[in-house]
């Protein structure tokens, strides 16, 4: 694979690249590249974990060194319990593991961390203590206000928090971070402070955030703006049908799920997206590509309901094999079932 390809690969359904030279630069010199996805071990997995595996997906197949960390630490620094942190985080390597089968994702390049097995090294420690010194309240607070949780009387914790997701980067020997673009004021935060402490500003790709069914984004606290992987058939079913679609209109989350989802999987697998009508509507249409399928949707041909029960089935067609799987129910429910 040439450098084009893999540039690409890497940038394919990006938002943004900061460093984009950088990546080029490090591309070119044929060495190694290697990126980390982290993830707070926070509230229960939703499907829109899916776009971050997509990413992870295109990064092994442009053969980078991939490395996922589950920052259990950080879970605890935006209110998850220190006494559920270790249960939480079985649940979620069980559950991005199943995320990455059911995506076919070949793994040779993939690797775990546990974010508490460096993070409270002493180096770490003293680091974090430094970066303190070069940090204001007021950069710290703006860094992790898309992030953690915020109040009229935040946590300390909410501080500490985008220090430690910088010097993430360097602990983990990485030449890039993905994340969202919420994450973003959390990289250039990195970008601009890692140097003071004698290490490189690392490269940062970010996806873009992905509307909720309801709503401007999925959240955790809006259980009608996202589809959890252990929602049932029924809930899934409920959820869409609820969900904003007004007709030729695409800017909502049932066609950001199709668009950054769906699609992607059917492209990857060399598979049609199937709308099932009766014949008096016109009968079943398929489309090869998102391009296509959105063209016949904005001109009307495509009624919104047709396109929720399309999608219905295809997303409880996805969540099959989370619910078939025995072990991960039973983290799931002694993580959140308390």
């Amino acid at each position: 694979m040439n450098q084009k390809e893999k540039y690409n690969i890497i940038t394919r359904n990006l938002q943004e690249v900061i460093g984009e030279d950088e990546l080029k630069k490090s591309l070119s010199s044929k060495k190694e590249f290697s990126v980390y996805w982290g993830t707070a071990i926070t509230s229960s997995i939703s499907i829109a974990y899916f776009f971050p595996m997509l990413k992870v997906a295109d990064l092994l197949n442009a053969e980078c060194k991939v490395k996922i960390l589950f920052a259990d630490l950080h879970g605890s620094l935006d209110a998850t319990s220190w006494e559920d942190l270790d249960k939480r985080y079985s649940y979620y390597k069980e559950a991005i593991t199943t995320i990455l089968k059911t995506l076919k994702v070949p793994t040779k390049n993939l690797t775990f961390v546990k974010g508490s097995s460096f993070q409270t090294s002493k180096e770490y420690a003293g680091d974090l203590l430094k970066l303190s010194t070069f940090a204001s309240v007021h950069d710290a607070k703006k860094a992790s206000s898309d992030v953690v949780k915020q109040s009229d009387s935040p946590k300390l914790s909410g501080l500490i928090y985008p220090l430690m997701q910088a010097l993430d980067e360097e602990y983990l020997k990485v030449d890039a971070q993905l994340g969202g673009n919420d994450q973003r004021k959390i990289m250039v935060f990195a970008r601009e402070n890692l140097p003071k402490l004698g290490y490189n500003s690392r490269i940062e790709l970010l996806n873009p955030i992905i509307r909720g069914l309801v709503g401007e984004k999925m959240s955790s606290s809006d259980s009608a703006s996202k589809i959890d992987l252990m929602d049932c058939p029924e809930d899934v079913a409920k959820k869409i049908k609820k969900a904003d679609c007004a007709p030729g209109k695409t800017d909502n989350g049932i066609m950001a799920l199709l668009k950054y989802l769906i699609f992607v999987i059917k492209e990857n697998n060399l598979e049609k997206f199937v709308i099932k009508r009766p014949e008096k509507f016109g009968g079943d249409v398929s489309y090869s590509s998102y391009a296509e399928f959105e063209k016949d949707f904005v001109a009307g041909n495509v009624h919104p309901l047709d396109v929720k029960n399309a999608l219905t089935d295809e997303i409880n067609l996805l969540l099959d094999s989370f619910r078939g799987n025995k072990k991960l129910v039973g983290l799931f429910e002694a993580a959140y079932k308390n």
